[in-house]
């Protein structure tokens, strides 16, 4: 179970750096900043899709599962980059895709040429209904309906998402075959794991019912968790995932605690962990018409109750996934903490202590560990993201909403938040190209970027170098018990991880720009020999909390570890 102590940085290839100078990020550009990875400590890259794709969703719009988009380069720029990586202790996860492909993929291309083609069930086909509609109401994830007629045979087919990634029918064993020789074939090429997208959702409802209602005459497909979802995975496990020495971590909207621990009990053989968005997908004690779009996000109280309903939930069952943002969030620092000058390296850090020493693997997305912030892009001209295109059209032209509010929500929470491109240094284009860039670079990239923070002992990046650090040197980080402290304190999110004996990490984080009274947990422990573990002041809090303070506190180090004893000592 070596992905239990490991620390995850996910690349967004498209953004994170350009080789050759045509405005895209590529394998070679990943390849050249391994160096860079590993001066960050972390251990496992984490790669959104490479594969050829006509980019109609960023590449999860899959046209050959085993060819590489030549906008990031070829398989032999792929194998050196899986080489080099290897050479430097960095396992490689592929994200799989496999709830659907591109309608350009050769499956789908004979899947349309009739009724009969051998490969028309490896898709989900229904006929009309009496009227000529849809078979179902169902919205797709992008906006409009999620079946799209196909005037040749004279059906619809379905897609969750953009009407150009039709959804593939995981009732047929012939598909799943062919799904789990291509994933061996990458196993065999060396890769150490994959992040499966929306793989909760590959097992459909029986009879495609319709879901809740939805503003403009849709429904909510309600196509999470479905009925053979665990067999699926279950067979997956069996035929490809226990035969290598892998990391797997599914995407998982709409499961629940004890739909997690179905997936990541070790008993069960499905997966080794899951992404679920409760925690990020706004507070739940607001209405909201248009769900994450006008949804505000959640209190700290309301954060706090989430993210340790889970680590208590998954305690010796199952195993969490930490995380505050990826390619499909908005920058944590802008949602959670501060990106105000005064405070953003403040709250940045103060974030990542509070995830960081929390039960379960750590992921970190491409610019966090500098405090990249949210784009507050201006003009639709500038998004690129088909959420964001769609949902503005849908908003404005269907729902009447002005441009200002419409704008407002994609600043907020639009996915192109994320996907700006990597800030290397204080050159035109942050250093990510020497061309034009597929996207714009976020203007601040002259005060944040990772030229500027990597020699600076105050900076979010050696922040985050730290924490890499304590979790690879303290067993307690990775399999301590988590235990909530404070829990009524609105200002404050503190609990402690519980080693066996003595051994304990107290956390305490102000997720507010105010004074927060000092907790006397701090002074007792203290008191008790503890010592300071990691903080984002370089003093003790005295009498308060300051603004966005973090503060772990070690008791009961191991008298016979001498690089725990180190540690301590250069704190």
């Amino acid at each position: 179970m070596w992905w239990k102590n490991a620390v995850v940085y996910q690349i967004y290839p498209r953004s994170f750096c350009d080789s050759n100078g045509d405005g895209m990020g590529d394998l070679n550009g990943i390849t050249s900043k391994l160096d860079y990875l590993k001066n960050l400590g972390v251990d496992v890259l984490w790669l959104s899709p490479v594969y050829q794709s006509p980019g109609d969703d960023n590449g999860y719009d899959i046209s050959d599962y085993r060819a590489i988009n030549p906008e990031f380069g070829t398989m032999e720029d792929f194998d050196r980059m899986l080489s080099e990586a290897h050479s430097r202790g960095i396992r490689i996860v592929m994200d799989l895709v496999v709830n659907h492909t591109s309608d350009e993929h050769a499956w789908f291309c004979e899947s349309t040429a009739s009724r009969d083609n051998p490969r028309r069930d490896y898709y989900i086909w229904r006929d009309a209904d009496k009227d000529g509609n849809p078979p179902n109401r169902w919205w797709s994830a992008f906006g409009g309906s999620a079946w799209e007629w196909h005037e040749k045979t004279g059906q619809y087919y379905l897609h969750l998402f953009s009407r150009k990634q039709p959804d593939l029918n995981w009732d047929n064993p012939r598909l799943r075959d062919e799904i789990f020789d291509m994933m061996a074939w990458w196993c065999e090429k060396g890769i150490d794991g994959f992040r499966m997208d929306v793989i909760s959702m590959i097992s459909k409802p029986d009879g495609l019912p319709d879901g809740r209602e939805l503003p403009g005459g849709f429904t909510e497909p309600d196509c999470c968790n479905g009925p053979h979802l665990h067999s699926y995975l279950r067979e997956m496990n069996e035929r490809v995932l226990s035969r290598y020495s892998l990391m797997t971590v599914g995407e998982c909207p709409g499961a629940g605690i004890e739909e997690a621990v179905l997936f990541t009990n070790p008993a069960r053989k499905e997966l080794n962990m899951v992404f679920q968005f409760e925690h990020v997908s706004g507070s739940r004690k607001a209405s909201a018409r248009y769900d994450k779009w006008d949804r505000p996000a959640m209190s700290m109280p309301e954060l706090r109750e989430v993210l340790s309903r889970w680590q208590y939930g998954l305690e010796k069952r199952g195993w969490n996934s930490l995380f505050l943002n990826n390619h499909d969030q908005p920058r944590c620092v802008s949602r959670f903490g501060n990106d105000a000058p005064r405070y953003r390296t403040l709250s940045a850090k103060m974030l990542a202590t509070c995830l960081h020493f929390m039960k379960g693997t750590p992921y970190i997305y491409q610019g966090e560990e500098l405090g990249m912030t949210n784009a507050c892009m201006t003009d639709i001209s500038q998004y690129r993201d088909i959420e964001s295109l769609q949902t503005y059209d849908f908003l404005t032209k269907q729902e009447g909403l002005s441009e200002e509010t419409v704008m407002g929500y994609l600043q907020a929470v639009g996915r192109d938040n994320a996907r700006t491109p990597m800030q290397w240094d204080d050159s035109p284009n942050a250093g990510f190209t020497s061309g034009h860039p597929w996207i714009d670079v976020n203007p601040n990239y002259t005060e944040i970027n990772a030229a500027s923070q990597i020699d600076d002992q105050n900076s979010v990046f050696f922040y985050y170098q730290e924490l890499i650090r304590l979790r690879h040197t303290l067993p307690v980080m990775v399999d301590g018990r988590y235990e909530l402290l404070l829990p009524d304190n609105d200002q404050i999110y503190s609990y402690m991880r519980a080693g066996n004996g003595t051994e304990k990490i107290l956390v305490f984080c102000n997720f507010t720009k105010d004074p927060a009274p000092l907790p006397m947990e701090i002074s007792e422990a203290f008191g008790c020999g503890a010592s300071r573990l990691i903080g984002n002041y370089p003093d003790l809090p005295q009498g308060k909390m300051r603004p966005y303070e973090a503060l772990a506190i070690y008791i009961g180090m191991k008298g016979n570890d001498d690089e725990i004893q180190n540690e301590q000592k250069n704190r």
